[in-house]
């Protein structure tokens, strides 16, 4: 690698490379995408058709993609039950790792994916792009300026009415690790423990409930969905408390009869004020007697007939990536943030099949 080129391999070449990582990258002028991986052949080739280099290379098997010296960062998009083995492959072959969400199935394989990272000193950042959005850069500086006090109650909204993914492997609970939780749940979740700079979890009681998945002919957004094959949880729900005190209500719906939808947002109450994404960026609290609010306005707009320009949370997560790589600094998204939020979801989970309360050391 030099300061002026980045080598970049992908390996998993469906929807969410596509959809993000691929035209993300491609905008960075330093990136080269030289090779594409993918069980299904043709999705590898058409991939590299349309971002790769013209010699950028082909495979069906990652390992044989890991062997080529000149590829400095991977991108993980494969499912959530390969995370680990390939990502800790990646790893130990030398390589950057850029993993999509959620860091693993398990919490023992994301621990192995940072044990992989620390032991290797090659870098490791999880697909958490909503941290990148407007409204989440803003909220994190009015966190960390101290504007909301010190934040001891939250919730992690990611509801949706029905909007159950149909493709892929989304309602495998083999490959998955789960539905909406693991899937949606993560986003809100690690998203409000960035804003609270909490990674200290005491307790977590959940609830899981597979109603709605058993209905057939349901409304959907993407259609209906096979009764046989939803095999994962259609909502969830956590209680979570951290060693501080704090807690956070975790709420998570691929269908749910509720009008109250959000996805990947968070509201936050603190000592000192409080804020939510549910209406826009808001900000409340007291002063001189008085209760306030405050909407952020956070396009760039105010000139007639011009919108102004910012960037998306994907193109900015995935610039912010490759620059920690040029200049070797530490990723927005550190692995040992993501090992929690893994943590958190597998002990709701947990606590949803046995009826208890799961405790961390």
């Amino acid at each position: 690698m030099t300061h002026s080129n980045v080598n970049v391999a992908i390996v998993g070449c469906g929807g969410i490379a596509n959809g993000k990582h691929l035209p993300s990258l491609s905008k960075i002028k330093q990136v080269q995408l030289v090779a594409f991986c993918d069980i299904a052949e043709e999705k590898a080739r058409l991939a590299a058709s349309e971002y790769g280099t013209p010699n950028a290379s082909v495979y069906t098997d990652y390992k044989q993609l890991l062997k080529d010296s000149s590829i400095d960062v991977v991108h993980v998009c494969t499912p959530n039950n390969t995370h680990m083995e390939i990502s800790v492959a990646a790893l130990e072959a030398g390589k950057h790792v850029m993993c999509e969400k959620p860091m693993a199935k398990t919490s023992e394989e994301a621990k192995a994916m940072l044990d992989a990272a620390e032991r290797t000193g090659k870098k490791l950042t999880i697909g958490y792009q909503n941290r990148f959005r407007q409204d989440s850069q803003y909220l994190r500086k009015v966190c960390q300026r101290g504007d909301l006090g010190e934040i001891y109650y939250a919730k992690a909204h990611a509801i949706r009415r029905r909007a159950v993914p149909t493709w892929g492997v989304f309602l495998d609970e083999e490959k998955q690790g789960g539905g909406p939780l693991i899937d949606i749940g993560t986003h809100a979740l690690d998203l409000t423990l960035w804003m609270m700079d909490n990674y200290e979890p005491k307790s977590v009681m959940g609830a899981t409930f597979h109603k709605l998945g058993k209905k057939a002919n349901a409304a959907n957004a993407w259609g209906p969905w096979d009764p046989e094959k939803f095999t994962v949880e259609d909502s969830a729900f956590g209680f979570i408390t951290m060693k501080n005190g704090a807690t956070i209500v975790l709420e998570s719906s691929w269908a749910l009869n509720s009008l109250d939808v959000d996805e990947a947002k968070c509201s936050l109450s603190g000592t000192e004020g409080g804020a939510d994404m549910k209406d826009g960026l808001r900000i409340n609290g007291e002063a001189f007697g008085k209760l306030y609010t405050t909407n952020v306005e956070l396009d760039n707009s105010g000139v007639a007939f011009y919108e102004g320009e910012s960037e998306s949370e994907a193109d900015m997560e995935a610039r912010l990536w490759i620059e920690n790589i040029i200049h070797d600094t530490e990723p927005v998204v550190k692995p040992k943030e993501a090992l929690v939020v893994t943590q958190i979801l597998e002990a709701i989970y947990e606590s949803a099949k046995t009826g208890k309360a799961v405790y961390f050391d």
